[in-house]
């Protein structure tokens, strides 16, 4: 037998960023722009990850407000999975295009559903031709308790609206809102149809200079997909609902399966930024660039919730997987994917060669986070699972042979992740976000580097021991309760 080479393999533990010279006076002068793809610049170097207990629209939305990036899990129905982007798509714009529309003799009970279904308060009222006839907001029926009153009775009249053409501009609609005080403006064409909306709130979202937004002014937001059963099809209604980034998702990304769908989806879509992975080598960089890649998600067993390393013996520390698949990828921006747990963690994947970090951990337990909060012990929870988990794998194996008519036994199934743990509640994403982009910013004026280039240029690691971790972390006191 061949004697086997034990590679050295490092993790985010393993090392610290050695202290330099630094002209970075104060963090607002460090930028944390990113470029993950083509078509694709971030504000903030963090994607949440494409997990069913993290990244669901009211998560994307806010990632994409904070300059990160959100991707919709795929563990959902065609249509579903489609609806989410939508959502985030809708969630703010300059101009809506396609506003939500009723009819004058809709009654209270539909106009409810449709905004429960749609997750949308303003209505423009319509009639078959789409002509304006009025307008209808939450506060015009916010305290009518009889849901059989008509849309007619309840809005607010043609009369009484401001309108604008399809031509306004950012600033003349500023002008139009400050002048009428008034909060939406439909536009409209010499024949009073309707052709767009645009609200006040979406004019001051608009304004915002973090948010990350396409060419029409909306959130930007990816989508997975994986490689078998209905990925095509999948992959064909997203490109539809104008997603902006495609996300291959599988465990093991240096798989030949995953490099002919890689290529099948590159070729099919070949304008659509696209993402692969996991990988977690040099070669599985390479292949994948080569298939037709634009970015590439590096970590296998990795997460807080992955058990692959413990149930298969496969993997790589994480550093040193950002650092080798780094030499595969060459210009291809990779994305470290797992083992984040601070500020400090993502400050060294991005020194290692990463151009953004995924992250799940940090974000479940949030408002924006799919599932309830729920009460466990006296403490507010909710819940977090790895997507090679029992249940997670059980529900989907399950429906794909169902719908074929096959039968599925237990036995088919092997975890390699962790079920249904408990995360702490955690509040709004938006300040967590906020507190890892200040840690992130320290971290670059620590490396003396102004932006992620400099980064890339300067930074220098240290190899610590056991003794050095424990140094670095809270020591020789008693926390107070």
């Amino acid at each position: 037998m061949a004697k086997k080479r034990i590679q050295e393999g490092l993790t985010f533990d393993d090392v610290l960023l050695k202290p330099q010279y630094s002209q970075v006076d104060s963090r607002r002068q460090v930028s944390l722009k990113t470029k993950i793809s083509p078509h694709i610049t971030l504000n903030l170097p963090i994607i949440s990850a494409n997990m069913d207990t993290v990244t669901e629209s009211a998560m994307a939305i806010a990632m994409a407000r904070a300059g990160g990036l959100g991707i919709i899990h795929r563990f959902l129905p065609i249509e579903k999975e489609v609806e989410e982007v939508q959502k985030v798509k809708r969630a703010e714009n300059f101009v809506v295009e396609e506003p939500f529309v009723v009819e004058p003799n809709f009654t209270l009970r539909k106009v409810k559903e449709l905004s429960k279904k749609h997750d949308v308060q303003t209505f423009v009222v319509v009639n078959k031709e789409r002509k304006v006839l009025g307008i209808l907001t939450k506060r015009d029926y916010l305290f009518e308790k009889d849901e059989t009153k008509l849309v007619k009775e309840l809005m607010t009249p043609r009369s009484r609206l401001i309108v604008a053409d399809r031509g306004t501009s950012l600033e003349k609609a500023q002008e139009i809102f400050k002048k009428n005080k008034v909060e939406k403006l439909p536009l409209v064409d010499k024949n009073d149809r309707l052709l767009g909306l645009i609200t006040a709130k979406d004019i001051l979202n608009h304004l915002n200079s973090l948010a990350v937004r396409d060419k029409k002014g909306r959130l930007m937001v990816g989508a997975a997909v994986g490689i078998k059963d209905d990925y095509l099809e999948r992959a064909q209604e997203l490109v539809k609902a104008e997603v902006d980034l495609l996300v291959v998702d599988v465990a093991h990304g240096h798989l030949d399966a995953c490099l002919k769908a890689v290529q099948t989806l590159k070729k099919r879509f070949p304008h659509i930024d696209l993402m692969a992975g996991n990988v977690a080598t040099k070669e599985g960089a390479l292949d994948l660039k080569r298939a037709g890649a634009d970015s590439i998600k590096v970590g296998v067993g990795g997460g807080s919730v992955c058990l692959t390393r413990i149930k298969t013996g496969a993997g790589v520390p994480q550093l040193s997987a950002v650092f080798e698949t780094k030499k595969g990828a060459g210009e291809t921006p990779i994305i470290s994917d797992g083992g984040i747990r601070n500020s400090g963690d993502i400050v060294k994947a991005l020194a290692a060669g990463a151009s953004a970090v995924m992250v799940g951990m940090l974000l479940a337990g949030t408002d924006e986070s799919p599932g309830e909060v729920i009460n466990w012990n006296d403490k507010r929870v909710k819940i977090y699972r790895g997507m090679a988990s029992f249940g997670a794998k059980m529900e989907r194996e399950a429906k794909i042979k169902r719908s074929s008519g096959e039968n599925f036994s237990m036995t088919d199934f092997v975890s390699e992740g962790a079920d249904q743990v408990f995360i702490p509640y955690r509040g709004r994403v938006e300040e967590i976000l906020s507190q890892l982009a200040g840690g992130i910013r320290s971290g670059f004026s620590y490396c003396g580097a102004k932006d992620l280039k400099e980064l890339w240029q300067k930074a220098e690691f240290i190899k610590i021991t056991g003794a050095g971790l424990r140094e670095s972390g809270l020591h020789d006191v008693f926390l107070a309760n």
